[in-house]
């Protein structure tokens, strides 16, 4: 017979969204409760990983901001000494015809050439003088047409629509305008024609202009720690953790050790079209069907030498030409200097950046610097997996950020095939379907491919879903972060804290 676990609440996927709902799980001693992952560690999409040569490299460009005391919290209890975090003001620019333009570049076409900055400048006005006819109930049919009507015909010809394909993967005819938020920087004419006359550089723009990122362990370090504040026997991580099968009727999850979880209240954070697939649903994956995602490609290169001048203390950096393949490159040495080995450490060239063999193939010390880069992957924009980092290191050379020269000392290539959830036309009413379905069933669907919605994907948002959607089991809570994510991403950060923990860290 197999071995049978009954708890009240079960929680699949030990990222953000499912270390949220166990941490609020704990404190509230409620209920009995279980977290498993199929990974030995903790993270998820917020994970890190290390090359045999001891580069750092996260699955993704991940920063840590907030809009929750509450997280704020958590990590702050889990990381709680002023030596396990760096701050960082970011320093972002947009590579745009061999120069850098200031983040966000709609907000800084000041440095644009004079007739770029003309042109602009005219679609812009044009677009604010015919938004003030229009009815407020004529909302936007897609992103494309929000960027028309915001930034108008030229800026979303030069860099808005290049640049979210090469993000996303897809047309901005493709993609609903909802999700928008604070995640596009909608420009303030007034602002942007008097700085374009004194030729003045915007400030910063967005929640992250300041963040923060751990000392040591990459972001996925964050997550290891958290997860070590929960209770050992309420966790099972790895091979015993793995599911195997969701069984909603019987409310039981089958696990691949041949474990048999019963539940009461199922927390999921697996994508919802794998959740689908799980239960062995055929109403729910029909209703799935529409949800599109983007994959994404991690490259991370680690170089030998100072970093360069031209580098200085920039955090992330956007591209919208095709000089390369990637959409981002973010120099994580300047995250953390404990995300590159210490000078002192001896490796071999691998190769210069030009693809030439070294002179010397003995090991040299540092020190070292470090680039990595997202390339985004769809069926309308496919990737050459063969030549993927030999493009990416010349793209690198071609954008000025590494000289022909350069040693080359590791690399890094790994491919998550849910990479970006797309907010498609068709996802809204998706949603509108398939969260209240689960609910009925007792299965709450949350976190960045278990919600799908990508403008509460953030890590901050993930972590509160997980919290929000115990609430809600335990006492009915309102999900604020699920749905209402305008409410969330523009209010002070002023809610719960967490109990015992008398004030935060800001």
């Amino acid at each position: 017979m197999a071995n049978e676990i009954d708890v009240d609440v079960l929680v699949i996927g030990a990222g953000p969204t499912g270390l949220g709902a166990a941490k609020r799980l704990q404190q509230a001693g409620q209920a009995s409760w279980l977290i498993v992952d199929s990974n030995e560690t903790p993270g998820g999409l917020a994970s890190t990983d290390i090359t045999p040569e001891g580069f750092l490299f996260d699955v993704g460009g991940h920063v840590i901001f907030s809009h929750y005391k509450y997280f704020d919290d958590c990590l702050n209890e889990a990381l709680p000494k002023d030596t396990d975090w760096y701050t960082h003001q970011r320093v972002s620019y947009v590579r745009f015809r061999g120069n850098w333009v200031p983040y966000p570049f709609q907000n800084n076409i000041a440095v644009l050439e004079p007739e770029e900055k003309a042109k602009c400048l005219e679609d812009l006005l044009d677009a604010a003088l015919e938004a003030r006819s229009r009815s407020p109930s004529d909302k936007s049919k897609n992103f494309d047409e929000w960027n028309l009507r915001n930034v108008g015909n030229h800026l979303n010809d030069i860099f808005m629509r290049p640049y979210n394909f090469r993000v996303w993967a897809v047309p901005t005819t493709k993609m609903n305008a909802t999700w928008v938020g604070e995640r596009v920087a909608a420009p303030n004419v007034h602002l942007l024609t008097r700085n374009v006359i004194l030729n003045k550089v915007a400030g910063g723009w967005g929640p992250n202009s300041t963040f923060r990122f751990p000392a040591n362990g990459g972001t996925g370090g964050i997550w290891i720690a958290v997860a070590e504040t929960l209770n050992k026997d309420n966790k099972r991580f790895g091979a015993n953790g793995t599911v195997a099968k969701v069984d909603a009727g019987s409310k039981k999850v089958h696990l691949k050790d041949g474990t048999v979880v019963k539940y009461k209240s199922l927390v999921s954070t697996m994508a919802i079209d794998h959740l689908a697939e799980s239960m062995g649903d055929a109403k729910l994956q029909q209703i799935c069907k529409p949800l599109f995602y983007s994959s994404t490609n991690v490259i991370g290169v680690g170089i030998r030498g100072e970093r360069p001048e031209r580098i200085g203390d920039k955090c992330w950096l956007y591209f919208v030409e095709d000089n390369g393949p990637f959409y981002r490159a973010t120099i994580f040495s300047n995250y953390s200097p404990f995300n590159q080995p210490g000078a002192d450490v001896k490796l071999p060239t691998k190769q210069l950046a030009n693809g030439k063999k070294p002179q010397s193939s003995a090991a040299q010390s540092g020190p070292y610097w470090s680039l990595m880069l997202e390339v985004s992957e769809s069926s309308y924009k496919p990737v050459k997996h063969e030549t993927l980092l030999e493009d990416c290191i010349q793209g690198l050379i071609n954008t000025s950020l590494l000289n022909p020269e350069d040693e080359i000392v590791s690399t890094y290539v790994r491919r998550f095939d849910h990479g970006y959830p797309t907010p498609s036309l068709e996802r809204n009413g998706v949603l509108d379907q398939a969260l209240p379905y689960l609910q009925g069933k007792n299965i709450l669907s949350r976190g960045r491919f278990g919600a799908w919605k990508y403008e509460v994907g953030n890590q901050d948002h993930s972590f509160m879903q997980g919290v929000e959607a115990v609430d809600n089991i335990l006492t009915g809570g309102v999900e604020l972060t699920l749905n209402h994510p305008d409410f969330v991403n523009t209010r002070a950060n002023t809610e719960r804290r967490l109990a015992g923990y008398a004030v935060s860290r800001e």
